[in-house]
């Protein structure tokens, strides 16, 4: 996701919400009206992936490497419409 530091980026497609009493909200897939409010930190680049290619009795080996650009968010506000909300399950206590 190419949004430069700084921008708000509101993310429509929730798959579930938890809340502060337990309770979870699944979608089917998504949740109708939901949606979380982010604000960009910038890109950064992951950890490095090692792309090794290896044929036996040829000698032929090559070792390449790929590291993808990663955008950070930072959550500012998640946004729920209750009415339309398809479920609600209560969640185990682990404790």
């Amino acid at each position: 996701m190419a949004v430069p530091a700084g921008k708000t980026v509101e993310l429509d497609k929730v798959l579930m919400i938890s809340g502060d009493d337990g309770a979870v909200v699944v979608g089917t897939p998504t949740i109708r009206g939901a949606k979380v409010v982010a604000e960009s930190l910038g890109e950064e680049k992951g950890e490095k992936l090692i792309v090794f290619r290896y044929k036996r009795k040829v000698r032929y080996r090559k070792k390449t490497g790929h590291r993808q650009l990663h955008t950070n968010l930072s959550i500012k506000q998640i946004v729920t419409d209750k009415e339309k909300a398809p479920r609600t399950r209560k969640s185990k206590q682990q404790g």
